[in-house]
This record gives structure tokens, C-alpha cells and sequence, in this order.
């Protein structure tokens, strides 16, 4: 193959990436939040996998972590005992944290007797893509989590896996409640 060839190959396969990164980043975009999903999310009411009831406002007080996620997603599945040891070690502190699962409760109850959780866990079914639509994932994309202030405004958002770096960022940033 001449130079010229593998050079114009070089070239094209190195558009085409960009292209497709491109593609990638707008389709997982996060838009800014409705203006009043923070208040319909402290207006919320989820079944627990237990058959009780979680209500958002209940939570309010401090920094609040919530997180949207799903039995059949692996990165949700792995961003899970992470959350858990934040909230094992924060919640003294002030910190809040609730995963609401984009689920069926079958599936979820299932699914916590392998993995138990004493985080707070929510049954949000369908719904619960519709209020993370209006938080900004656009898409409707797992993992979401959205980091709520001590006052219940929306500090931070994170489509994708959480790393221990990104809660870290937002302890510091937030402190505790």
C-alpha cells in the first residue's frame, strides 16, 4: 500500500471516530432540568421492595445522592456497593442517599436478596425515567444520579457510573449536611 493510500485510510478512519464520538456525546447529553423537577422529586412517593413507603421529602436536611438504576444494568449493578459504603459512612454526617429502581419489583426484590442494600431503595418503574428526564437525562440512560444541595437544589447531575472521585468532589463541595 502506498503512503498516500494508508495516509487517506489513517485519515478517514480517524473521521469516522470522531464522527462517532460525536454521536455518542449528543445522544448522552444531560439538558438542564425542568425548572420544577426538583420540586416534583420532593414531592415523591416510592414503594419499597419491603412494601413500605419512601417519600423524598422525608430526606431533605442535608446532601442528598440520588440514583437511578436497574437490575439488568452492570454499571448500575457496579456503582452499587460504592453507594452503599458512601452511605454507611456519610449518613452520619448529613448525607442522603436513595436509589430508585427503573424496574419491576419482582425483579428488584430478587435481586436484593443477593446483593441486600440498607440504603434507602425506591420501586420507581417507568415513572421513575420520566422524572430523571425532567432532572436532564435526555435520553433516559442508566446510570443517572443527581446530587441535591441541603436546601433541595440540584448541585450536581452524572450520567454513567459514579466513581469514588465524583463523590468525593461532591463531599467536598457540599459538605456535610
Amino acid at each position: 500500500m502506498s503512503g498516500t493510500r494508508r495516509g487517506w485510510m489513517v485519515g478517514v478512519g480517524a473521521l469516522a471516530a470522531l464522527a462517532g464520538a460525536g454521536v455518542a456525546a449528543w445522544r448522552l447529553r444531560l439538558e438542564p432540568a425542568a425548572d420544577a423537577a426538583a420540586a416534583a422529586f420532593w414531592a415523591g412517593r416510592w414503594p419499597t421492595p419491603a412494601g413500605d413507603e419512601v417519600r423524598a421529602e422525608a430526606l431533605r436536611g442535608g446532601p442528598l445522592l440520588l440514583n437511578f438504576w436497574a437490575t439488568w444494568c452492570p454499571p448500575c449493578v457496579e456503582e452499587l456497593p460504592l453507594l452503599q459504603r458512601f452511605y454507611d459512612e456519610r449518613r452520619a454526617s448529613g448525607w442522603r442517599v436513595l436509589a430508585l429502581a427503573i424496574d419491576q419489583p419482582s425483579s428488584v426484590r430478587t435481586f436484593l436478596q443477593r446483593m441486600p442494600l440498607t440504603l434507602p431503595v425506591g420501586l420507581a418503574g417507568l415513572g421513575g425515567t420520566e422524572l430523571a428526564k425532567q432532572l436532564g437525562n435526555a435520553t433516559g440512560a442508566l446510570p443517572f444520579s443527581v446530587v441535591f444541595d441541603a436546601a433541595g437544589r440540584v448541585h450536581a447531575r452524572k450520567l454513567g457510573q459514579v466513581k469514588a472521585d465524583d463523590l468525593q468532589a461532591w463531599v467536598a463541595a457540599l459538605g456535610s449536611g
